[in-house]
Formats: C-alpha cells, structure tokens, sequence
C-alpha cells in the first residue's frame, strides 16, 4: 500500500476555496479520492451539481449548505452525505471560515445548475461536465 507524503499533496486554488488532494488515480493510485477543503470566512462557493455522493466531515470552522431544497448549518465533527446529482452551494461562516475532508469517487464530475459555469481552469472539461483538477 503506497504512502503519499504530506509533501506530495496537490494544492487546486479556485476562486471560492483551497483544495487539497491527499489521494488520487494520479496521487496513490486510489479509486477513491480524498481530499481538504479551506473556505476562508464569508466565502461562498457556486451553485452548481456533482453526479456522485460525496462525503465532507468537519474539522473546522462552519458552514452553510444549500443541498436541493434544504438549508443545512455544519460545524466541526459533523459529517454531511450529499447524494448525486443534488444541487448545492457552501457559505463558510463569517467568523470561522470552513475546513473539510471530502471522500468521493475517482471520476466525479461538476456541472451548473444555476447557469454559472465551474471554473474551466479547475477542471478538465468531459461534454457538459467538468472533473475537478483534485479528483484526477
């Protein structure tokens, strides 16, 4: 079993957060990919859908998640499953920021579902959906 140093990670900037692959088909060989997520405080994520289930637990912080019609409030030790194909958007608190693990399956892909494109210089385009540059 391969052991990926902390000093392999690979760091993605968007505009709303930092993610972090901690594993990956490219980092690891992984099936799964895990990876951390820092929202700075207030920063808000894009509406947008993913067609797998992810998982995101806590470590830090809070967070508001839109997931289709429900408005959830995280904080640390909580885990949230958001289902596929599920439209969501995160709000970091305001006075804490945001920090996550997120475990989903090698593959996933991101697409809009407010009319507000992912960032096309975080992902790697595949038809109308885009695979984020951290779960390659």
């Amino acid at each position: 079993m391969p052991v990926i140093r902390h000093a392999e990670s690979r760091r993605t900037e968007t505009p709303n957060a930092v993610m972090t692959t901690l594993a990956s088909p490219s980092q690891g060989g992984a099936g799964q990919v895990v990876w951390r997520v820092d929202m700075n405080p207030g920063q808000v994520g894009p509406p947008h859908a993913i067609d797998a289930e992810q998982v995101w637990t806590v470590l830090d912080g809070g967070a508001t998640v839109e997931l289709g019609d429900e408005t959830l409030t995280v904080e640390p030790g909580d885990t949230l499953v958001m289902p596929a194909d599920v439209p969501r958007r995160l709000s970091a608190a305001p006075a804490t920021g945001f920090t996550a693990i997120v475990v989903a399956p090698a593959g996933m892909r991101a697409y809009v579902t407010d009319g507000i494109r992912v960032s096309a210089e975080c992902a790697v385009p595949d038809g109308d959906k885009l695979v984020p540059a951290w779960v390659v």
